[in-house]
């Protein structure tokens, strides 16, 4: 069983998590968001979490990939370049 399909699904996490990251570093510091109800986060925290990987940095990526392809399939023509 070869582990392809593992090790390409974890480049694509890796390569989520990083467009995720560099999007939140381009917020003002003061950006403040509400995450899941679980009060009010800086744009530091949020960094915090998704690079932890937690669960408030899973909920983060997700909401993120969805803004993304929301807009047109930027997330899917960044892949592309992959």
């Amino acid at each position: 069983m070869s582990d392809e399909p593992n090790n390409q699904a974890a480049v694509e996490n890796e390569y989520v998590r990083d467009l995720v990251l560099s999007r939140l570093q381009l917020l003002s510091p003061d950006t403040m968001k509400m995450i899941g109800g679980q009060g009010p986060f800086s744009r530091n925290d949020l960094i915090r979490h998704v690079t932890a990987g937690d669960e408030v940095g899973k909920i983060i990526e997700e909401v993120e990939v969805e803004w993304m392809r929301a807009q047109g399939g930027l997330l899917d023509e960044l892949a592309e370049t992959l």
